[in-house]
């Protein structure tokens, strides 16, 4: 198949706006639940999933938590203006950019631009009973183009340098919840539009597949003898991006910022480089690790910025049937890709992997490593769709049909389904 010519038109459904969830469950475990086994589906409630899980696997988390993104200025002429926050530029570390205190530099998507023609915009507020001004200001000559938007640098400035950005995003920011919700956001979002194990700051959008899960499920996955691990993808505004061009090659895939432990390449290699994935965001990371260790066989002192996985990577290298690249003659396993990483990780004695992706998961897709996944249900004609097709050896339509016709919620706060295919 070549991926590349495949219209997204074949990739449309009817999804009604009621059948968009636009708040979640009082309880997140009591969301429905489809099961797609090897081509039959049944459903069942969320907080059943362990029992229909192979004991001994892993599953694998993305543990990304989502910020207060969006910040509001009013202009002197009464113009609203919007900053959304989208990567941090300086410093260009996600840690780091929330530690930092009096200064720091985003790149941005600014809403109504054309009323923010020059100068800085303020905004007065208090944090711990002080009153603070944060003053922004717009550097144009550093404009980025990124999937297809335009990212604008942003200077933040702060007049007390004893408050964190962390908490400047907490005192005047808003959670950016999908713009599909069609609502504002919610005081109750903060905590519902969060997974329970969210831990490292960074996304605009939440992994939603995630968002089903409680303690009580995640201690049910551990007695049933099934390994949890995490990882870190931050979720980009791009994941909302419409696929507008006629064929997916037209599409520009978003860059998104991973990060991944050595002790998840330690236990890859323990379940045989086998994974259950929670969520499309867990799957864009697992699969590109698998491209990361190809490089490190002809590039084994490749920076971490130069192990970046393109978007048409994939299908551009040349592979064999199973799908795994051919290098000097060679196809390379998914255990030696892991292994190389691992190698890396050793020999610069790094605790962690930091690179980023845009893999882009399409019919003519191989998977390497996510055996079964977890995942919410997706908008029409999206790339999210296209990964789900692309696992189910393009059996989609049963999932969505079934789901239509059953009353599930659909989208970020909606049901979820687990796919083995």
């Amino acid at each position: 198949m070549d991926t590349k010519n495949i219209h997204i038109s074949d990739f449309d459904y009817n999804l009604p706006d009621e059948r968009i969830a636009k708040f979640p469950l009082k309880e997140r475990d009591h969301s429905k639940l489809l099961i797609y086994n090897h081509g039959q589906v049944s459903e069942d409630i969320f907080y059943n999933i362990t029992k229909h899980l192979p004991k001994g696997a892993l599953m694998i988390f993305n543990n990304t938590r989502v910020i207060q993104a969006r910040i509001h200025f009013r202009k002197s002429t009464g113009a609203l203006i919007e900053v959304f926050l989208m990567e941090p530029a300086d410093p260009t570390d996600y840690e780091l950019m929330f530690q930092t205190t009096g200064h720091c530099a985003w790149l941005c998507m600014v809403g109504n631009l054309k009323k923010w023609k020059d100068g800085p915009l303020e905004r007065d507020f208090e944090i711990h009973g002080q009153k603070l001004t944060l003053t922004v200001t717009m550097d144009r000559s550093r404009t980025t183009e990124k999937s297809g938007g335009t990212n604008y640098w942003v200077n933040f400035d702060w007049d007390n340098p004893s408050v964190s950005f962390a908490e400047i995003l907490d005192a005047v920011g808003e959670l950016p919840i999908p713009p599909y919700l069609n609502r504002k956001t919610e005081d109750s979002d903060k905590t519902t539009y969060q997974t329970v194990y969210s831990k490292i700051k960074g996304s605009v959008a939440a992994p939603t597949a995630g968002l089903h899960f409680t303690e009580k499920v995640l201690h049910d996955i551990d007695d049933y003898g099934i390994q949890r691990d995490e990882l870190t993808l931050h979720v980009g505004a791009g994941t909302f991006k419409p696929v507008k061009s006629e064929e997916i090659s037209g599409h520009n895939m978003h860059t998104e910022y991973i990060v991944v432990h050595r002790h998840t390449f330690e236990r890859l290699l323990a379940h045989d480089c086998k994974a259950i994935a929670v969520g499309t965001t867990s799957v864009r990371t697992l699969e590109s690790l698998y491209y990361m260790g190809v490089k490190l066989v002809t590039n084994p002192d490749a920076t971490e910025e130069e192990l970046h996985v393109n978007q048409w990577e994939p299908y551009d290298l040349p592979h064999n049937d199973e799908g795994l690249v051919i290098v000097d003659g060679k196809p390379v396993s998914v255990r030696q890709s892991i292994q190389n990483i691992l190698d890396y990780l050793d020999r610069d004695n790094l605790e962690a992997l930091h690179s980023s992706t845009q893999i882009i998961i399409a019919p003519g897709y191989t998977y390497k490593i996510v055996k079964i996944l977890v995942t919410n249900f997706h908008q029409p004609q999206s790339t999210l769709l296209l990964l789900v097709s692309a696992f189910v050896h393009g059996d989609w339509r049963r999932i969505y049909d079934y789901a239509l016709g059953h009353g599930f919620r659909f989208l970020s706060y909606g049901d979820c389904n687990l796919i083995m295919p």
